[in-house]
């Protein structure tokens, strides 16, 4: 990262490497580990910008039943302490959680990803907890770490009607404040989006008198995490939203992820966001592609696709500032290939190739194209 001259990293932070059973024993090894990378950083004139949760709970709580059982909440709470007195010399800028959306709804509800589960009731429970935990960190971090910034780095779509007409049109606003405000909505503003077709929020998420306004803590900057765009369509067999995702159009551009190519998304978030929440820092805190392509015979690594894909995107996010939003910074996912949760080594979406029986990292071509990128702050619209 400092050889192709970025000047910030974000990084993720384990719970279990320092708190094997989430609580309690601290393991000063997973301490240590941590101050290598962050002095390491730091020496190479990179800021740090570290999320506490990227995901992966400690067993022994996944056990005694993970994210929604209210406890958590205060646990994370206590693992977040730990975290701000241990690097809040150095750190100065925080990302509370990771894609909340996506390791509740996605774990719990769908079971796509761990724990695996698939329990509705359980999975609406484990966002309000998660929206808990989030207020506590927040207040927790800014006692303890005495930080510049402290954020969240959302998953987020632009959501777009299947078809044009009313039903699709209430179904497509009522999906896009569940898939993108949920999390935002509680930590901004003290209060959930009102989308649940029948039943009140409080009976759906269990909140008790009090719980808006711990997980009310305004953030100093919001994180978007987007790669794509969604569809929706009215679907009145479903319960809670009456809405379902539905496929990209026939003939979309694709990526080897099989996600649809569709740059406008990324302006379009930006502004929605600042629409709806004023004119508040935004950093793009996930973007990029997934392309498999490997070494040539010259044992380099033309990834085109990524970088015309790249450029399209960057320059929405040109777009939206030209418009009026605060957008401070942009980290592409991921610097290298990496393990890719549920798809494993199958998707490749770094900048630099990597051998994963070698561990041999080659820079792509779209590599050398954001070194240039990250050193000049200008996008070249014409050449690679």
């Amino acid at each position: 990262m400092g050889e192709t001259g970025l000047n910030a990293a974000r990084i993720s932070l384990s719970w279990p490497r320092m708190l094997p059973e989430g609580r309690g024993k601290v393991n000063r090894k997973g301490i240590d580990f941590y101050n290598r990378v962050i002095d390491e950083l730091l020496r190479r004139r990179l800021t740090p910008f570290v999320t506490l949760y990227h995901w992966d709970l400690p067993q022994k709580l996944e056990d005694a039943g993970g994210w929604p059982k209210r406890e958590l909440a205060e646990y994370y709470r206590d693992y977040a302490e730990l975290v701000a007195r241990s690097f809040g010399d150095r750190v100065k800028h925080w990302i509370v959680f990771n894609e909340p959306w996506v390791f509740t709804v996605l774990g719990y509800l769908l079971g796509i990803h761990a724990p695996g589960r698939t329990e509705p009731s359980e999975a609406l429970r484990a966002t309000h907890v998660v929206n808990l935990a989030q207020g506590m960190a927040v207040r927790t971090l800014r006692e303890h770490a005495r930080p510049e910034a402290v954020g969240t780095a959302l998953s987020m779509q632009p959501c777009y009607s299947k078809r044009d007409t009313p039903e699709d049109r209430a179904a497509t606003e009522r999906f896009s404040r569940f898939l993108n405000f949920w999390f935002l909505e509680p930590v901004m503003n003290g209060r959930y989006p009102e989308i649940f077709l029948g039943g009140s929020n409080e009976e759906r998420l269990e909140i008790r008198p009090g719980d808006m306004e711990i997980a009310k803590a305004p953030l100093d900057f919001i994180g978007i995490n987007l790669y794509t765009r969604t569809f929706v369509a009215h679907d009145p067999n479903e319960p809670n939203l009456g809405a379902r995702q539905a496929p990209a159009e026939e003939g979309a551009e694709l990526t080897d992820f099989k996600w649809e190519v569709y740059p406008p998304a990324l302006s379009r978030m930006i502004l929605d966001v600042t629409r709806e929440f004023g004119r508040l820092p935004i950093y793009i805190t996930e973007n990029g592609c997934s392309y498999g392509e490997g070494p040539g015979p010259d044992g380099k690594v033309h990834d085109q696709r990524r970088i015309s894909f790249l450029r399209r995107y960057i320059a929405e996010m040109g777009r939206a500032i030209e418009q009026g939003a605060d957008v401070r910074g942009y980290f592409h996912w991921t610097f290298t290939d990496n393990f890719e949760w549920a798809e494993g080594f199958s998707q490749r979406f770094g900048l630099v190739y990597c051998d994963f029986k070698t561990q041999k990292r080659i820079v792509k071509d779209s590599g050398h194209w954001y070194a240039a990128l990250a050193r000049s702050n200008a996008l070249d619209p014409e050449g690679d």
